[in-house]
């Protein structure tokens, strides 16, 4: 019955938008000519009507739009999937090792996980003193899959760089990669099932912070009998964290690598991962976050990937790969995708869309957000902590908490405290160095050598962003910090040369590892 909805929603959707096109899955037994003919009744029908009305024919024909088509497509290919496996598709970048910990993680905004999962992989044989580990950490939508191993052939996010005799090398290091918490690749996340009721976390799962994420990276170590990291390794989210991890456990790290990374977020790419956060939450099957066992809001997330990997590539790289090329240049333009960026976006987001859970993605992005190594958010975060973890006993709904709503008061626009005037006509004046503050919070790590990598393409995490990690290290007093910064003449490849550039970016590793 419910296939059978399904497949008289697909006609309908051809005959709405005049597309021609065979439904795959359980909708294939639907012929191009049933559409087709159900496309001709639906305009002959609708010719007569206007005729017998009296009303003229339309100056132009409507148009088509097969973008629109294939997002209710997939709907309807969803809604007739068995009630056994459920709509929702199965998050998962294949097998992998899995730690569970029962002693209960108390986090930076007052929430508390009874219990995680930490999902993880790792490549190279552990020394006898388990002093060549190298914790690798992952971007925000990337599983612990970062190299293929034997249980799971499949290529991963870091295939070229992790090997023997390769940037992280496994003939001399032990590389362990985990799948973060709120993350959707076997760790614990919003998709998981909360102990104390047997029911999905969706939106009751708490905020999260980078420094949470380490937190439960290295419980994982301590299982694992690890005291001390060889290196702290990480691109992107992934460089965020290796920074907090070594500085919310300085004498268990011994390098730090922190590649297209900050030390504190900036404005420009929270407004990015909330412009992303924003189309997801109002598609309306996300559904304030319940949307398991339904149909899940595929429509949002590909639109927030699309968003996403505007801000992942460079300009120029796009001027040479594209240009203004159209798909189809014989063919009329048209709204949905045409120019060959478009169509591009178009695969990311389609690609993506049913690849990682919605919630997880609001979660991550969150935390991303919220990431800042300054001092005085340092001592705010460990006054919090303190005052949560003697409250820990008390209900859930007695504790601080943070929501994905608007706040109580609608926004003002406020002046810096160190601005005289609140005229934001004025022309911004950039600091001639780090603030004091960041300065302050990254003095724990004046004593662990650092490599800290940036692009010049690179959008999202500027190259000027890493300059101010570099400089506030050498400002508290690290002699160990070595900067590399990528010229647009040797990448182009923005945001995402860290995951193409084995040549620049693989090397300086190799080189600083050593």
């Amino acid at each position: 019955m419910k296939s059978t909805r399904a497949s008289i929603k697909a006609v309908r959707i051809a005959s709405r938008y005049g597309a021609a096109r065979t439904i795959s899955c359980r909708l294939s037994s639907i012929s191009t000519a049933t559409v087709q003919g159900t496309r001709r009744s639906f305009h002959s029908n609708g010719a007569k009507k206007a005729t017998a009305a009296g009303l003229a024919e339309a100056s132009n024909p409507a148009m088509a739009f097969p973008c629109l088509d294939a997002l209710e497509t997939i709907s309807a290919r969803l809604e007739a999937r068995s009630l056994t496996s459920g709509p929702e598709p199965s998050y998962t970048s294949g097998a992998t090792l899995n730690y569970h910990c029962d002693e209960p993680l108390i986090l930076d905004w007052g929430g508390r996980l009874p219990g995680f999962d930490i999902a993880y992989e790792s490549w190279g044989k552990l020394n006898a003193d388990k002093s060549n580990v190298i914790l690798l950490h992952t971007g925000l939508s990337a599983s612990s899959h970062a190299h293929s191993t034997s249980i799971n052939s499949k290529p991963g996010w870091w295939e070229k760089f992790i090997g023997p005799g390769l940037s992280l090398n496994t003939n001399k290091y032990h590389v362990i990669c985990t799948n973060v918490i709120g993350g959707c690749y076997g760790s614990t996340g919003p998709g998981s099932t909360d102990p104390a009721d047997g029911k999905r976390y969706a939106t009751r799962f708490p905020i999260l912070t980078m420094e949470d994420m380490v937190r439960a990276q290295f419980r994982l170590l301590d299982h694992l009998g690890i005291q001390k990291l060889y290196a702290s390794i990480g691109a992107s989210m992934g460089g965020m964290q290796s920074l907090a991890a070594g500085n919310l456990f300085p004498e268990r790290v011994g390098r730090i690598v922190s590649i297209s990374g900050c030390a504190r977020t900036h404005p420009y790419g929270i407004a990015m991962r909330h412009t992303q956060r924003q189309v997801l939450m109002m598609d309306p099957k996300w559904n304030r976050g319940f949307y398991y066992d339904s149909v899940p809001p595929h429509t949002g997330m590909k639109l927030a990937r699309e968003i996403a990997t505007v801000t992942y590539r460079s300009g120029p790289e796009w001027e040479q790969r594209f240009g203004r090329r159209r798909a189809d240049p014989s063919r009329p333009p048209a709204l949905c995708p045409d120019f060959l960026i478009e169509t591009y976006l178009d695969h990311a987001g389609e690609k993506f869309c049913l690849e990682y859970d919605p919630n997880s993605l609001l979660y991550v992005s969150k935390a991303m957000d919220l990431f800042d190594l300054s001092a005085s958010i340092q001592s705010a975060s460990t006054a919090r902590r303190a005052k949560y973890a003697q409250k820990s006993g008390l209900k859930h709904s007695e504790d601080a908490s943070c929501s994905l709503t608007l706040p109580d008061s609608p926004y003002k626009e406020q002046p810096e405290s160190n601005t005289p005037t609140a005229d934001f006509s004025e022309p911004v004046t950039r600091s001639s160095g780090p603030p004091q503050d960041l300065i302050k919070g990254l003095q724990g790590l004046k004593n662990t050598p650092t490599l800290v990598v940036g692009v010049n393409s690179d959008a999202l995490f500027p190259a000027w962003q890493q300059r101010e990690i570099a400089d506030a290290l050498k400002a508290g007093g690290n002699t160990k910090v070595t900067h590399v910064e990528l010229g647009e003449d040797v990448s182009l490849f923005g945001h995402d040369t860290f995951l193409l550039d084995v040549e620049n970016v693989g090397g300086n590793i190799a080189k600083f590892l050593c």
